[in-house]
This record gives structure tokens, sequence and C-alpha cells, in this order.
């Protein structure tokens, strides 16, 4: 014990003490001050100008996407990560575009898509994607939406008036039913909780009617006069959806639906979800908003519930790339997750930043009252519509078209103009289908942004 005592000597202690206090206090500030980001970004191999329309991860490491096709004939990929999406590999290539993609388990899995004109295609692995088989399927122009319930039930959907409606088979596409048939109102998305209960939307119709099965998919009925494009139930009562700038959650099986506010105003140029993924009844992460940090500069927005919605936060992710919108979302855990836009994404594996805003960031600019835009109209619109605002002062204007890239398309108005009302005709005919924002200016400066949507 004496030689213990010669050994520890307490003013070594104190000072040791107060040096790590001081090191503490040096890591915690920079810490603070300089906090490490929770997401990073993630890179596909070269698309050939090809966008990503589905995405499913398997688990924290292996996950496939798929991609559409720039003309018809014209090929399409399905891709494979087996390290969490830092590095993907092309899994298939064929003729055809893909619209959707989903695994059973870890070896099996479907993949449906098209080119129209009657060019269906539907495929399945039984081996983690090393090969890819075809499936028999109806003739239809283009396979929009699917729903696997298990290796030999599932459900494909196709939008076209002659030849789509909903189709179903029990063993693994040996056979099909058409189970629906609306002409024009055929639907382009469908949802299947079980064996029984589902749903079906036509999203690109003016006036879209959400159906429901509660019988397989042979009896449809009307629910009401509004889509989703993403759809989940933790039960057969309790549920959501995302549809146009809302969350909408539903506790009798969606008979009716309650609307879900998420955050707007300040630099939310855009609200609204496009995808989101439950982690369980509680936590739910979304994306398809968007922020704007000056011209052509639009970051992507990441939503977050911790009460199954009832109160949603968002971050917007401090990374490189400045994109429109994610829109695809998946979280493996609360930890591991997604959001991917057209052609990369980022990746977070510790369940986004640390901080979840609630209340809205300020902006340097404000909204002058001596300008207002409104909404075009039709919206969404094929392929002309009409763009309005107001100038009460004199002043030299321009009216510019962004895509969801946040890239400037054209420049409908630029010139000066006096104090009036104005409506501006514009054409979307040599542009994609898809999101578009136009924005007004007065002298260079931001007045006002808003969202409109392009269906051809």
């Amino acid at each position: 014990m004496n030689n213990f005592k010669k050994k520890f000597n307490s003013s070594k202690l104190s000072t040791l003490l107060f040096y790590s206090s001081i090191l503490a206090f040096i890591i915690a500030f920079n810490f603070a001050h300089n906090p490490p980001g929770g997401w990073y970004q993630q890179f596909m191999p070269n698309l050939n100008g090809r966008s990503i329309s589905d995405i499913k991860f398997l688990d924290s490491l292996t996950g496939y996407a798929v991609t559409n096709n720039l003309t018809p004939g014209d090929t399409g990929y399905i891709l494979k990560t087996t390290d969490g999406g830092d590095n993907w590999n092309f899994s298939f290539t064929v003729n055809r575009g893909f619209a959707a993609i989903d695994f059973i388990n870890l070896t099996t899995g479907y993949a449906c898509g098209g080119s129209g004109g009657g060019t269906t295609y539907l495929c399945k692995t039984t081996n983690a994607g090393l090969n890819w088989n075809f499936v028999s399927s109806p003739s239809a122009a283009k396979w929009e939406s699917m729903s696997v319930l298990n290796n030999d039930t599932l459900w494909l959907v196709d939008d076209d008036g002659l030849t789509g409606g909903v189709f179903r088979t029990t063993n693994g596409g040996l056979n099909w039913i058409q189970q629906y048939s609306a002409g024009s109102q055929n639907p382009d998305k469908i949802y299947m909780f079980n064996p029984r209960i589902g749903f079906i939307v036509r999203n690109t119709s003016g006036a879209p009617n959400l159906r429901k099965t509660t019988n397989g998919g042979f009896n449809w009925f009307n629910v009401l006069n509004e889509g989703f494009t993403d759809m989940y139930f933790i039960d057969s009562l309790k549920g959501w959806r995302a549809y146009g700038n809302n969350m909408y959650l539903t506790t009798n099986g969606g008979s009716n639906w309650v609307v879900q506010i998420l955050p707007s105003g300040g630099i939310i140029l855009s609200t609204g979800i496009n995808e989101f993924s439950n982690i369980n009844s509680d936590t739910i992460f979304g994306a398809g908003g968007i922020a704007f940090y000056g011209s052509g500069q639009f970051r992507s927005i990441i939503y977050k519930t911790f009460n199954g919605g009832k109160n949603w936060f968002y971050q917007v992710p401090d990374t490189a790339i400045h994109s429109g919108t994610y829109q695809h979302i998946q979280f493996s855990d609360r930890l591991k997750g997604w959001a991917y836009w057209v052609s990369g994404g980022i990746h977070t594996l510790s369940g986004g930043d640390t901080a979840w805003l609630t209340k809205i960031k300020n902006t340097n600019y404000a909204i002058s009252t001596d300008y207002k835009l409104f909404q075009n109209f039709p919206n969404p619109f094929n392929p002309n519509t009409t763009i309005s605002y107001e100038l009460l002062v004199t002043s030299n204007i321009e009216l510019k078209v962004y895509n969801i890239e946040g890239k400037e398309v054209s420049t409908i108005v630029k010139k000066k103009q006096n104090a009036g009302n104005y409506n501006i005709s514009y054409n979307g005919s040599s542009f994609p289908s898809g999101v578009y924002f136009y924005s007004l200016f007065s002298e260079g400066i931001l007045i006002d942004t808003k969202k409109m949507v392009l269906v051809r």
C-alpha cells in the first residue's frame, strides 16, 4: 500500500484531470461548431441519360434499382449494390424501360415495365439478380406499377385505355386474370396490404379516383376522389398515403383520411412527399420537398416524424449535390437509409443529420407586395398552360422555367413591362413529363417561384 501511495501523486492527478477537461472542451467545441454531416453522397455508374424509376433495399447492404429507357425499344437497366449503395453494378440490361422492382426475400424478386405499344415486360430472378428470366404476362402497353405478395401471387396495372387495367396471377405468371378495366380511368398505381385488401388509383387523371378492394381485386369500390404516390398500412385499419403537398392518415381502413401538415414557407419552395419509409407506426421518413437557396440553387428536403405524423420535422442534407427533389427514400432500420433522385442519391448511417427542424428558416429575400405570381392553369398540363402575374410598378421582368434538377430550361419573358396584369401562354411540348418550377424576377431579384407538373 505504501508503495502504491508513493507512485500515486494527487497533484499529478489534478494536473491530468485539468488537461483532460481542456481536451474534452476542445473536442466538444469543435463538434458543436463543425458537426459531421449525417448524410453522404452516392453515385450511380453512367446511366447514359436514363433515370432511376424505382429502388429497393433488402437490408443495410443489398439493394436494387431500375431505370426507364429513352425511347421505345431502347435499353433499360437493373442495377445491384452489395455495399449499401457505395458501388452499383449492372445486373441486367434489356430493350425495355422498367417502372418498378420488388423482392419477396433476398433471392427472389420481380421487375416490370415496358415501352408502350404492346411491349410490356415482366422478369424474375431466383438467384439474387445473377440471372433474370422472362415471365409470361398479358399483352398491354406498359406495366406502370405492381404489388408482389409472394412467389406466386402478384398484381400488375397498366393505365392504357384499350389494353390496360388490373391483372392478377396466383401461379407465378402461368395464368392471369383481368380483375378491373375502366378505359380512360385504368389505374397507374397499386398497393396491396394483404391478399384481400388493396388500393388502386389513376394519378394522371384530372380527377383521380382512389379505389379499394376487400376481396383480392375481384371488386373495387370508390373511396374518394384523390390519389396516392406512395401508401403503407401498418395493419388493416391504420395507414398513410402521400399525395400532392400532404401526408394523410387513416385509422378506419381508408374510409376517411386526416391531413398531416408538413413544414412550409421560408426557404421551403415546395413542400410535399413523393415516397416515405416506415420504421414502425411512429417513425416515418419522407422525401419530396424542395428548398431554394437563390437563383437555380435547389436543395432536397428530408422529412421525419416521431409520432406517426402528428408532427413532421425536416432537414436539408448538407451534401455537395444540389438536386431538385428526391423521388425515392428507404430505411432498413432507424439509422440506415437512402434518398435517391434521377441519377444518384445520399446515404446515412446515423439516421440523418442531428438537427430536425420545426420552425421555418428565413431566407435573404422576401416576396414583394408590388408583384404577384399566380399558380399556372391548368396544372397538371399537357402541353399548354397559362402563367399569370401582376405588376404594381414598372420594372425589368424575367420569367424563367427550371426542371427538377434546378437547371434553367427556358426564359418565357425578358423585357421591361409596365404595371398591369399579364397572362403568358407556355407550351411544354419539347420537354418530358415531370415537375417544373417557374420563377418571376424583377430587376434580377427573385420575387416568387411556383411548381407546375407536365403530364405527356
